[in-house]
């Protein structure tokens, strides 16, 4: 009898040092987020540091991309050399209303590459994981008129026709709150500069429009 009440104090006792060790295990582990979120460098100079112009953007178009199609008809015979994308695990897909969900193979591995890699550095910084969203992809050339009445910026001469563009919102995410922003967008940022400097991609910051204009290279 004795034997078994000492087996049983034992096993108590094991049970109460392994949630002790648990407990401590998820203390530092949120100690270890705080310190990484005191240690955050914003991202400076959006303007300056994104202002790859539209003849960039476009002749990558050219070279990457489909025909340019005058409407949703003629972008049927263009769909083989075209993905569907739809929202994921790395990315949400905005309510289209001038724009297509097309992209060419080359674009959408980029566009997956940038979600993919958003998150990772929201973890590697202890940062609440969100999701980018996906607010313009391809457009036809009528889109484009119907766009550029609402929209005096948006050119008559855009790489959105060709499949290889997409624009990513800076000021919204999926489950992001406001008091985020700025971090998120700073994040967004440094994955885009850093695509950008292995020559995967070329971006513009578009301020009035809340979003990252990009196209594959």
């Amino acid at each position: 009898m004795g034997y078994l009440c000492y087996l049983k104090m034992n096993s108590m006792y094991i049970i109460k040092i392994t949630i002790l060790l648990v407990c401590a295990a998820l203390l530092a582990g949120c100690g270890n987020k705080e310190k990484k979120q005191e240690n955050f460098r914003y991202f400076r100079n959006y303007q300056a540091t994104f202002r790859d112009l539209n003849d960039k953007h476009v002749s990558a178009a050219r070279r990457w991309g489909i025909d340019p199609v005058h409407s949703e008809e003629e972008l049927k015979e263009q769909m083989k050399k075209l993905v569907k994308i739809r929202s994921c695990r790395w990315y949400e897909i905005d309510d289209l209303t001038h724009s297509l969900p097309y992209l060419v193979p080359r674009a959408d591995k980029l566009l997956e590459t940038i979600g993919r890699n958003f998150r990772d550095s929201l973890d590697s910084k202890g940062l609440p994981d969100r999701k980018i969203i996906v607010t313009s992809v391809l457009r036809t050339d009528s889109s484009v008129k119907r766009l550029r009445k609402k929209n005096l910026n948006a050119s008559a001469n855009s790489a959105h026709i060709f499949g290889t563009t997409f624009d990513v919102a800076y000021a919204r995410y999926v489950g992001g709150k406001e008091e985020e922003r700025d971090k998120l967008k700073t994040v967004l940022a440094e994955v885009l500069q850093d695509l950008r400097l292995a020559k995967k991609c070329y971006v513009r910051y578009e301020y009035k429009q809340g979003c990252f204009h990009i196209t594959v290279r």
